[in-house]
């Protein structure tokens, strides 16, 4: 259980269980966690850092979160020391103006856009937005259509996001 209150979190967890405990903190909890310093398997760490973004829930906590690695952490500095290589996160809330209840909508987005990974830009948007509407967003937000969609930054996933709550019928919304 979580707190229902605003609270962060110190805490070295149990690698296996890693993504569960994160999408319970930064999707779950999304409105009430602020942040904090968490010790992990350096492999999924390094994932989270990755230039381009695959995981739809990484691209959903870049956008809400700052992820920070802050060091690697050897074996031997545990007892008994664990067969594979830690890191220090450092996780921290940007202070952004999103309205909560459109966080299950938003990692929608995401996944019906990431579905095929190796898609342009262009074409990932055309099937949402109609394509006046693709070159629009490119030319406000500054994307490269010809990159694949798992090129996008987190602010520009964000704002593709924003742009199809405006322009974008509900009927035709990822679910």
């Amino acid at each position: 259980r979580v707190p229902k209150f605003p609270f962060k979190v110190v805490s070295n967890i149990p690698y296996g269980i890693t993504s569960d405990i994160f999408k319970i903190l930064m999707f779950e909890s999304l409105g009430n966690f602020l942040g904090g310093s968490i010790v992990l398997q350096l492999e999924p760490t390094q994932k989270l850092f990755s230039r381009k973004l695959y995981n739809p829930y990484t691209v959903f906590y870049h956008t809400f979160f700052d992820l920070k690695l802050v060091y690697e952490v050897g074996p031997e500095s545990f007892l008994p020391p664990p067969t594979v290589k830690s890191a220090l996160l450092n996780i921290k809330r940007k202070h952004l103006f999103f309205d909560f209840k459109f966080k299950a909508k938003y990692l929608a987005f995401i996944s019906c856009l990431l579905e095929k990974p190796d898609l342009s830009v262009k074409t990932a948007l055309k099937s949402i937005f109609r394509k006046s509407q693709v070159r629009s967003i490119s030319e406000k937000f500054g994307l490269n259509l010809n990159a694949q969609i798992v090129c996008l930054s987190p602010s520009q996933w964000l704002n593709c996001f924003l742009e199809m709550l405006e322009v974008v019928p509900e009927k035709f919304h990822p679910s």
